[in-house]
């Protein structure tokens, strides 16, 4: 059995992925790295790990390293994502892919140069949420799509400095991502406003004075979707969402983030004006079946009982953003061994972060149409 030999850099968030690398059936050798020496000690130690780099440099130095997977904060992806490429480095970057255009030019000229594989790590793609609605529509449940829907509330104050006054559709893929997954068509032109205020010095690191931007994306295909998203200021409960409205059915997520969905069915005529609709609150089920068995109790977190491995699964409630972690993981690492293109490559990756950059540029211009451009 092949196995490639990883290193992960950033070990707050990164630290939820060190234990599915570690029991990856084709994942050889791990080494982790992070600019704070007591949280890489602590993660190290936590996880059985021996491997530690001193230094970013010292992993691409490391020609054992096949491939690099980023957890770093946003200023540093486009760079640190360029130099693990032209290192000859396979490369999977949490999101976002980068934060201008130029930059989203640069990475995928890099992996052309370089020939290696870059993945975005976009967590929404693998949801619970996202594989029941992905199925309605391929079953024909759905219907055809007549309109889609993203949304991201989160409230950012007292997280690290750089993100303090980002501008909202700059981290906007969790909103667009499974817009543009599910609609089969990249997003060709935007429409954005920005909306609020916040206080003056939110807006002095990144010049943006919106605290919530709501955007009319088009597609290719013609489908049309919105989505809003929020940063600073604004109170709402947090909500990573997804609604997609079919001549059927449509799928709507919950108020909160790990509300249950709600499914509304056309009925019919009722014999007068309008037809009947019904609506339920549906359970989502654990889409772990295409994950090896070594991994698969990671889509269900600290819920899994070893004892009862099939009921644990079975819920499907409770692993690290609805369960994707996984999946995320095992799709970077099978496409190097598989030697393929992952699922969220550099062409998926560029479109979902450039239609939010061009949606603040849009915002920043009271409206103004913006293209988006090819990658």
């Amino acid at each position: 059995m092949k196995k490639i030999n990883v290193a992960l850099v950033g070990m707050g968030f990164g630290g939820a992925f060190v234990g599915i690398y570690k029991e990856h059936p084709n994942v050889g050798t791990m080494g982790l790295y992070d600019t704070n020496p007591d949280t890489l000690r602590g993660a190290a130690n936590y996880h059985g790990i021996d491997k530690v780099y001193g230094s970013f440099e010292e992993i691409l130095a490391d020609e054992s390293v096949d491939a690099v997977h980023l957890i770093t904060p946003i200023p540093l992806h486009a760079e640190q994502t360029v130099q693990v490429l032209n290192a000859g480095k396979h490369c999977a970057c949490t999101v976002p892919m980068a934060t201008t255009l130029e930059d989203l030019q640069r990475i995928t000229d890099a992996v052309r140069t370089s020939g290696k594989n870059y993945m975005m790590m976009e967590t929404t793609l693998y949801t619970y949420q996202y594989f029941y609605v992905k199925q309605m529509i391929e079953s024909g449940e759905l219907g055809r799509i007549q309109f889609m829907r993203g949304s991201h509330y989160q409230d950012m104050a007292y997280w690290p400095d750089y993100w303090m006054g980002l501008p909202p559709m700059h981290y906007g893929t969790h909103a667009i991502g499974p817009m543009v997954g599910l609609s089969g068509s990249r997003i060709s032109r935007v429409h954005c406003f920005g909306s609020g205020s916040m206080e003056g010095w939110l807006g002095e690191q990144y010049g943006n004075p919106f605290p919530v931007e709501c955007a009319i994306f088009d597609f290719e295909n013609g489908m049309k979707g919105e989505a809003t998203r929020s940063l600073f200021e604004t109170a709402r409960m947090y909500q990573e969402g997804l609604s997609v409205y079919g001549s059927k059915k449509s799928f709507e997520w919950g108020f909160c983030d790990h509300d249950d969905p709600i499914i509304t069915t056309l009925q019919g005529s009722s014999g007068g004006r309008g037809n009947i609709t019904t609506c339920e609150v549906k359970q989502m089920p654990n889409f772990y079946q295409s994950l090896p068995e070594e991994i698969q109790h990671f889509t269900v977190g600290g819920n899994y009982d070893p004892l009862n491995p099939q009921e644990s699964l079975s819920k499907g409630a409770g692993g690290g953003h609805h369960g994707s972690h996984p999946h995320l993981v095992h799709e970077f690492v099978m496409s190097i061994i598989e030697e393929r293109k992952p699922w969220i490559d550099e062409v998926l990756g560029a479109n979902i972060t450039a239609a939010g950059i061009c949606a603040h540029i849009s915002a920043m211009n009271d409206g103004k149409e913006v293209i988006v451009p090819t990658f």
